[in-house]
């Protein structure tokens, strides 16, 4: 894959191989950070608090309550903790779906430090924009001396500071918990996971161990984990895919079929590892299940909130009619601001991106859009950023790693 680049590319590919490699490399690690680490995970029976109750955080929940683990779901809602209590079924998502007799509703007051350091996992799965306020909640009730596995299921990226969850955590709960959390993302539909239904994903952390305990954690025959060491490139993807998601979809709501949606999952997956190279991600990170994959499975099924925004928007309703009407949400509107924001920082070209800018947060008309979209000069297909890694550095010092 690599000869098919240009030249160009072996520069950028040096540019960023440092502190790349650094991420894989076991001395960045001080002996104190070493004996801090998160508690030892049980082969089975963790105790797992869930931290949000929607479509995403209900499957995991009932995907660790059925491999045997003792899952805790906090919702902010009182009638579901009471509902689901009772009837071990959601309220509000996954309706229909009889859960895990494993799983215990908690809230919707915050979980308290007794329940926190009874915890071996705390899994967030809440949307990106409510992270931070999360985060400082229950700050001062985690123990640094015995932290629980931290793992990561949200994806977006931050509106207002454009920050990504990595340094959302090192902002609100500092370097050493940042360096710990571990995030997982790649294809995988909540209503597909609680059929059971073959799925795998990506598993990354600054700590390779941190890593290994979440893909033990999850690891089943029907769930299949694979590591990594590029947090920042899995972050990035599984933001940025909601983008192209929304894109698709508009395409497809237009009436344009099979030619136009390949070019807009490959275009999207072009402009995805340029924006992410440039930031300082591994470009091979959006090769793997968390890029390609899950940009593959939002950007062709109904089941995508994403995708489903962009076809309602290509069938002429306006955003603001859909978004009220959706039930949940769709966190590609969001990141399309924060993304905005990066590419214009970063200085590079992402045509899909800023017209779905456009198109989302300025009221472009969607038809215009796509003629400006398909009117562009031609360009070379592959090429990736001459400068790499500028924000990713920046992060990277605040985390001490630079």
């Amino acid at each position: 894959m690599l000869l098919l680049l240009r030249p160009p590319f072996k520069s950028v590919y040096k540019a960023f191989r440092g502190p790349l490699c650094s991420f894989r490399r076991p001395i960045f690690l001080s002996p104190n950070f070493r004996s801090t680490m998160s508690k030892p995970q049980p082969d089975q029976n963790s105790k797992v608090l869930i931290l949000g109750a929607g479509n995403f955080g209900s499957c995991l929940a009932d995907h660790l309550g059925d491999s045997g683990h003792q899952v805790y779901l906090w919702a902010r809602e009182e009638k579901l903790v009471q509902h689901f209590n009772k009837h071990h079924k959601n309220l509000f998502y996954l309706k229909d779906h009889q859960f895990s007799e494993n799983i215990t509703a908690v809230g919707p007051e915050p979980p308290n430090k007794e329940l926190i350091d009874k915890m071996d996992v705390l899994l967030f799965a809440i949307p990106t924009q409510f992270l931070r306020a999360t985060l400082t909640q229950l700050q001062p009730r985690l123990d640094p001396h015995n932290l629980p596995l931290l793992v990561f299921v949200n994806k977006g990226i931050e509106i207002e500071t454009h920050a990504l969850t990595l340094e959302i955590i090192a902002d609100t709960c500092g370097r050493e918990v940042a360096l710990r959390a571990t995030f997982v993302s790649g294809p995988s539909f909540a209503s597909e996971i609680i059929l059971r239904q073959p799925t795998s994903v990506s598993v990354a952390s600054f700590t390779e161990a941190e890593a290994d305990k979440a893909s033990s954690l999850f690891h089943q025959p029907h769930f299949r984990c694979y590591t990594g060491s590029d947090p920042i490139g899995i972050e990035l993807s599984g933001a940025l895919k909601n983008v192209y998601a929304i894109a698709a979809g508009a395409a497809d709501g237009l009436g344009f079929q099979n030619n136009t949606r390949a070019m807009m999952i490959t275009r999207g997956l072009a402009e995805m590892t340029c924006i992410g190279t440039a930031f300082g991600a591994s470009p091979l990170t959006f090769l793997g299940l968390a890029g390609v994959g899950d940009l593959f499975l939002t950007c062709s099924s109904s089941n995508s909130r994403n995708y489903t925004v962009g076809y309602r928007l290509g069938k002429g309703e306006s955003l603001g009619t859909i978004l009220d009407t959706l039930g949940s949400v769709a966190e590609g509107v969001s990141t399309t601001k924060g993304a905005k924001v990066i590419i214009d920082s970063l200085g590079i070209p992402a045509p899909i991106c800023t017209q779905m800018y456009a198109v989302l947060h300025e009221g472009k008309d969607i038809q215009l859009a796509v003629r400006e979209l398909m009117e562009l000069p031609p360009s070379r297909e592959l090429e990736l950023p001459p400068t790499a890694g500028g924000p990713a550095r920046h992060l990277l010092e605040k985390l001490g790693l630079e």
